[in-house]
């Protein structure tokens, strides 16, 4: 059978490990469901979805021309999506590691860069 991006597939789970469930589609052709596909919001264990054996209608979200590897999503076909939690983007707040107000580049690296490589000398020539 010839996949394509967006068709809804029928398959057989055969597999499942921590990141995901491994679907036959048919005697040549298996594909994988990302845990992150298999339902909206966080899903902390793939089993609560999934048991191996199980038939499953799934959508094809892409199929890799060099391996052919077929990426599943059973969260794009799922109509009700009330329970997931909305994030208002005035809630979101940027982190910033560094003050972003000094723009100082590779300067302060540059002038620490002779004493670090004399420490590494020093404890590695001993």
């Amino acid at each position: 059978m010839k996949y394509q991006i967006g068709q809804t597939v029928t398959g057989v789970v055969t597999g499942i490990q921590p990141y995901g469930a491994f679907i036959s589609l048919d005697e040549t052709h298996q594909g994988l469901i990302h845990i992150s596909e298999t339902h909206y919001g966080f899903v902390r264990d793939i089993h609560d979805y999934l048991k191996v054996g199980q038939s499953v209608k799934a959508k094809i979200l892409d199929i890799d021309e060099y391996s052919q590897k077929i990426s599943l999503s059973l969260r794009c076909l799922e109509e009700d999506q009330e329970d997931v939690p909305v994030v208002n983007a005035r809630d979101v707040h940027k982190r910033y590691w560094t003050n972003y107000h000094v723009h100082t580049g590779f300067q302060p690296i540059a002038g620490a860069m002779d004493g670090w490589l004399a420490e590494a000398r020093q404890r590695f020539l001993k």
